[in-house]
């Protein structure tokens, strides 16, 4: 029997998919660990996480409003009561190490670590890490980060810079004329991929159905493939549905890796894994960040890329479809610029993550 490792992450993909990164290298590296999730008994990993064929225990836990209001009372119960089945869990399980990546279902859970004494990390994908991992980082073994901007949030010896954990697949499809064959799209167009996330973003999508029109000029230099989030793709397919613009439209891609092999250059948002997945792969980028994300992570994570020079930032709030228009066919239209970003934007990436974590928690785990 191998190690037993319970792993908790969750409410957004940003935390969820990191984590089942790192069980994946776990498992490669020894096929006989044991892989656990505990997460949010109604949150996205209760879905994800099966999905991917791990155990999945679920507590109850919500976040805490922004505000300091009533919702507070019900708020603070839940995260109670998540502490004390995250302490019985854990002594059920007896597990050989636990892994937060984040989000606040983690943060009972490493709670619980402590109280049991059991080595304990964490992973935090952005440029400042959230409070929960602010806090569990001054008792960790060790905390494994995605950028450098957020070193000094935790202690200076137990602290390494190894990128957000990804899917080996992510930068292993190369382009090729097969893949634009079967999404029929054409070889010789720069390719535009727009994401708003994996939910979409109505913001980035009303700027492109607004930027439409400015691009219909150069319609034979480019084209679109645009990730709509459920809720808005019917809006967004009639609005393509009058412009000559090539495009490919869907609410969620389930195999990424294949477009971004064809992609030339991202419209996006900045989360955290979305950065790692775009270096891995060299794609330059215009960054339009989640204005109200906390603590402006988005912001800081998308400066650490423009900064190198493999992308630009948009602020949503002064920004139009011309104005977005304009940029992206200044960047296109710009081979020797967009070549130099691509340069750069794959140096920037660590597409091995995973891995190194993997092979850290181990070692860590055989010393007393």
């Amino acid at each position: 029997m191998g190690s037993r490792i319970i792993i908790a992450g969750g409410g957004t993909g940003g935390h969820i998919y990191p984590a089942i990164g790192i069980a994946k290298e776990l498992q490669l590296l020894d096929p006989n660990t044991d892989i656990i999730f505990i997460g949010g008994a109604s949150q996205l990993e209760s879905e994800i996480v099966p999905k991917n064929g791990f155990q999945f225990l679920p507590i109850s836990i919500a976040g805490f409003p922004r505000k300091l209001t009533l919702k507070w009372l019900p708020v603070t119960a839940k995260l109670f009561f998540g502490i004390i089945k995250s302490i019985h869990l854990l002594a059920k399980l007896k597990p050989n190490a636990v892994v937060g990546t984040g989000g606040y279902v983690s943060g009972p859970v490493l709670l619980a670590a402590r109280i049991h004494q059991i080595p304990s990390f964490l992973q935090e994908q952005n440029a400042t890490p959230g409070i929960t991992n602010r806090i569990a980082g001054t008792w960790v073994r060790m905390a494994y980060l995605a950028l450098d901007t957020a070193i000094s949030y935790f202690p200076s010896d137990a602290v390494m810079l190894t990128g957000n954990p990804i899917r080996r697949s992510i930068s292993a499809v190369k382009r090729n004329l097969n893949t634009y064959e079967k999404f029929g799209l054409a070889p010789d167009l720069k390719t535009i991929f727009i994401m708003g996330g994996s939910q979409g973003a109505t913001a980035i999508n009303s700027l492109i159905i607004d930027a439409l029109e400015y691009l219909e000029c150069y319609n034979q230099h480019l084209q679109l493939i645009h990730q709509t989030g459920k809720q808005d793709l019917q809006i967004v397919i009639n609005k393509y549905g009058k412009s000559s613009v090539k495009h490919l439209i869907k609410p969620y891609f389930d195999r990424i890796e294949e477009i971004y092999s064809i992609v030339d250059l991202m419209v996006c948002r900045a989360g955290g894994m979305t950065i790692s997945e775009i270096t891995a792969c060299g794609i330059p980028s215009i960054f339009i960040p989640l204005p109200y994300a906390t603590g402006n992570n988005q912001l800081a994570n998308a400066e650490t890329i423009t900064n190198k020079g493999a992308g630009i930032i948009l602020d949503q709030s002064e920004i139009d479809g011309k104005t977005l228009a304009n940029y992206i066919i200044n960047i296109v239209t710009d081979s020797t610029r967009l070549d130099e970003m691509s340069k750069t934007s794959l140096k920037l990436g660590n597409p091995e993550a995973g891995q190194i974590i993997a092979k850290s928690i181990y070692d860590l785990m055989q010393e007393k």
